[in-house]
């Protein structure tokens, strides 16, 4: 994310602004008049809500500024509160300006006409000369001069101080008109279902709607925080009243909604004060929400009352129906490249505009640990000089049917300079499909968790640990092939599937092979190496090519008993699936749009972006497939699951980040129904690259289970469930969570689990037949105490649990690590688990390769499992192993 003052604003803004007002004019010409500062401002997008706000362009300050998300079609528009006639635009940009830009106008907010095109932005002060009226001036973005997006330190629009009516009275007639009809003085909100974007403590948004003056919502601080309410039903709407705590908004919005989804401002307060607020209103909508702008205190927002007052919604009797129509069916299909931050690229494309965009993207990238911004690259069959540096959320893919249809001459790479070295947070980025030819004879992919490496051909050597040898959390690579040597120096620990590789040379605490050509054999615990010879029944990840005309989306068919890539010899075997069967969706859809796509029989593609959702996704026909590119990012506003899937057959969902929401959801994903055994066994379901995160990035967040698997043969083909251990909103009691994956359904499958941090059993196994390869942990970081972590006389939670009434289970090769942050603190006693691992003692569960560390000597591990295994402590952070447990 760019800081607010990465560029310099110049002396030559300052002199525009403090002339504009005194520029020559005609004689006998009006001197044009400052119409837009203070005003309200709308627009399409903002960056950062805390440092880039809209109302900064509009204020008259030279040391703020309002900033877009980074796409073409973008804008800012201010309201002049009447229609004025308009002489000049003036502009004074930051470094991100507008190349291509319209100025336009409307009446009404609605209906805009072009008043000047300007095709030869430059940037700086810009002062544009128009001959024009109108209420509304906006800024219409139509092509960026840089690789950010658009950035403003002041939009001033000059003209006429007199309004105009641009529809004058007309003449007085004897027929009666018709008002909005009587306001009651019932409250519509009263125990309506309440929604927030975020709650301080037990603060919760239905307070507001309970009718009790004694109890309150508050947010945490935040400027764009808001609380909502659902009528039940679309109804005129004629006034709200809210009563503020001391908390109070300084300036905010009254915005309804017929979906929940899509919202139109009734009306914007500018001067907010604490008590009570009646504001009268002429709209309709089934949900209202009390959008904040800007805080009138370093608090967050917070309501005492929230009241809705609804109106006939006019004098007449019999108001003419409005005309009932049946939408159309969904339409499935469509160019990819016309979707923001997705960039198709074939061999016509120039190697310097392809590198360039790489390297904007980079740039932003790079340490953008937490940040908005979404990038998916595809490349279509051939060869590219290029060097791919991949930061957070970017995934470079190539279109072909096989890896070896697209060259990448010079490398496709994860590095960690940004953190000095220290890969261990490199996270969320991804390749696939592709071949590399790389400088040196040696490609980097120095990642930790959420950064797959999957279809891949490296000719050459490939380093999994940074260019600094820094400690690395890593990592997963599936499908793949590798000509030389792996090199994993300073990798904790690495899981490799179905791949073959030339050798393999680096062990530390856990390196698992299954599937592999070349591996090197099982030496468990010294060196730490545990290799099958085969995965098990596995499906490969659905991925996107171009078959010549068109793109479409291949589903690999199921394998078991196989070694090495899919790919090597053939083919990958499975099935194309046109892109026209796909229901190609964008950030600004609705859940409600995508579930009557799923409906319709059509496959769910996500561009990349975050989808802000007020309803569960539910996918429920069977070989139904939901593929996400560039980290396409779900995020459950009202407390409801993120996305459902039925107890349908051969589901696959993949490339997907749910992100939990403010209001603490169930789960995240769920498959299946509870407590159904319907036989999937020949058309399994399967999650591929599923990650959650809760907590750590711009919204708090919440969920009791990350991620819960009812469905019987399930296959999880690589996961990262994540409560967040670092970043924004975290706390023991703050982005809570008890659970990160809980697998009730029987004969499941598990093949690259990565779980940490949550706050009960980070794994509870509840199925019957269940199987694990490979399996990474961190405790949580943040108990406050020994008895805060405790439970049922026992101290700590184990990483994995198997329930005590299971009676088969096999797994290979697990760690669990504990960092205890208040072992830190001086008086405090360290924490203490007694086990890393639990299981049931009977015949049919045995565990292979398991580990516990203890990080620097921050909390202890007094067994490994079941009361077995040396006590890992110490700041030596040695690993206490157990080879074998059970069977």
């Amino acid at each position: 994310m760019r800081q607010p003052t990465r560029h310099m604003k110049t002396a030559g803004a300052l002199a525009l602004l403090v002339a504009a007002s005194t520029l020559a004019v005609p004689a006998m010409a009006a001197e044009p008049v400052l119409l837009s500062q203070g005003k309200d401002v709308e627009v399409s997008s903002t960056e950062n809500a805390d440092y880039t706000p809209a109302r900064a362009a509009v204020d008259g300050d030279l040391g703020t500024r309002w900033a877009s998300e980074f796409s073409d079609d973008q804008s800012i528009t201010v309201d002049l509160g009447a229609v004025h006639s308009i002489q000049r635009v003036d502009l004074v940009w930051e470094g991100a300006y507008g190349k291509k830009f319209d100025i336009q106008v409307s009446d009404d907010g609605t209906s805009w006409t072009t008043a000047k095109s300007v095709t030869d932005g430059t940037g700086g002060e810009q002062s544009v000369a128009v001959d024009t009226s109108g209420r509304f001036v906006r800024v219409q973005g139509v092509e960026r001069g840089t690789g950010y997006g658009y950035s403003l330190w002041e939009l001033q629009v000059f003209g006429d101080g007199d309004a105009t009516d641009p529809d004058p009275d007309p003449e007085p007639t004897d027929e009666p008109t018709t008002g909005p009809g009587e306001c009651t003085d019932d409250n519509a909100a009263l125990g309506g279902d309440a929604a927030s974007s975020a709650i301080e403590g037990d603060y919760a948004a239905a307070r507001a709607f309970d009718g009790n003056t004694d109890t309150r919502w508050s947010s945490t601080p935040a400027d764009d925080a808001y609380v909502q309410v659902d009528l039940g039903s679309v109804q005129d709407i004629c006034g709200v009243d809210l009563l503020w705590e001391g908390a109070y908004g300084k300036e905010y919005k009254i915005q309804v909604s017929d979906d929940g989804s899509s919202w139109t401002t009734a009306t914007t307060v500018t001067d907010g004060k604490v008590g009570a607020r009646s504001i009268d209103l002429d709209t309709s909508g089934r949900y209202v929400r009390m959008q904040g702008v800007e805080r009138g205190t370093g608090y967050g927002y917070s309501l005492w009352e929230f009241a809705v007052q609804t109106g006939t919604g006019g004098s007449d009797p019999t108001p003419t129906p409005t005309p009932t129509t049946t939408a159309g069916p969904i339409q499935g299909g469509g160019d990819l490249a016309d979707y923001d931050n997705v960039y198709v690229f074939d061999e016509s494309t120039p190697t310097d505009e392809i590198q360039s965009i790489l390297d904007d993207a980079y740039e932003i990238q790079e340490s953008n640990q937490f940040g908005q911004e979404r990038y998916q690259f595809l490349f279509k069959p051939g060869t590219y000089d290029v060097n791919a540096n991949i930061g957070f959320y970017e995934s470079i893919n190539g279109l072909g049917q096989n890896p070896d249809d697209v060259l990448i001459n010079g490398g496709v790479w994860a590095d960690a300079n940004w953190f000095g070295g220290n890969a261990t947070q490199n996270f969320w980025r991804s390749a696939e499909n592709l071949s590399i030819e790389p400088l040196g004879d040696e490609n980097r992919w120095a990642v930790s968790q959420a950064a797959p490496f999957r279809r891949m051909h490296v000719k050459g050597n490939l380093a999994v640990h940074s260019s600094q040898y820094g400690w690395a959390s890593g990592g997963f690579i599936a499908d793949s092939k590798i000509d030389g040597q792996v090199r994993a120096w300073t990798q904790q620990q690495w899981y490799t599937r179905d791949s073959s590789v030339g050798n393999w040379a680096g062990t530390l605490w856990n390196m698992t092979f299954s599937g592999v050509n070349n591996a090197p054999p099982t030496t468990y615990p010294d060196p730490a190496v545990t290799t099958l010879e085969n995965t098990g029944q596995v499906r490969e990840k659905p991925y996107i090519y171009w078959d010549g005309d068109d793109y479409a989306v291949f589903v690999p068919s199921i394998h078991d008993g196989t070694k090495g890539a899919s790919w090597e010899n053939g083919d990958t075997p499975g099935e194309s699936i046109s892109i026209d069967d796909f229901y190609i969706a964008s950030p600004g859809d609705s859940a409600a749009t995508m579930n009557a796509a799923l409906a319709q029989g059509l496959n769910l593609l996500l561009t990349p972006g975050i989808y802000k959702t007020s309803e569960t996704i539910n996918v429920d026909n069977p070989d139904t497939v939901v593929l996400g590119l560039g980290y396409a990012t779900i995020i459950p506003e009202n407390g409801q699951i993120g996305m459902q899937v039925g107890d349908a057959s051969g589901v696959k969902i993949a490339g997907v980040l749910f992100d939990a929401g403010p209001n603490e959801s169930p789960t995240m994903l769920t498959v299946g129904t509870k407590g159904s055994n319907a036989d999937h066994s020949s058309d399994p379901i399967s999650i591929h690259d599923i990650f959650v995160r809760v907590g750590g990035g711009a919204l708090l967040g919440k969920v009791e289970t990350a991620i819960e698997i009812n469905a019987d043969d399930t296959i999880i083909d690589h996961i990262w469930s994540w409560r967040a251990d670092h970043g924004d909103h975290v706390g023991w009691d703050v982005n809570t969570s008890d659970y990160g994956l809980i697998v009730n359904g029987d004969d499941v499958k598990g093949y690259g689990l990565f779980v940490e941090h949550y706050q009960k059993y980070n794994t509870l196994w509840n199925g019957n037949g269940g199987r694990t390869v490979f399996y990474q942990n961190e405790l949580p970081y943040d108990p406050p105490t020994q008895e805060a972590f405790n439970h049922d006389g026992i101290r700590g939670w184990a990483a994995y649990k198997v329930a005590d009434d299971v009676t088969t289970h096999e797994a290979w090769g697990l760690g669990s690590y504990c960092v205890f942050l208040n072992d830190d603190e001086e008086g405090k006693p360290a924490i203490v688990v007694d086990n890393g691992f639990e299981v049931p003692e009977v015949p049919g569960v045995k565990l292979h390769s398991l580990l516990t560390v203890s990080l620097g000597g921050q909390g202890t591990y007094e067994h490994v499992i079941n009361g077995v295994g040396p006590s890992a402590q110490g700041t030596d952070t040695i690993p206490a192993t157990v080879t074998t447990f059970g069977g």
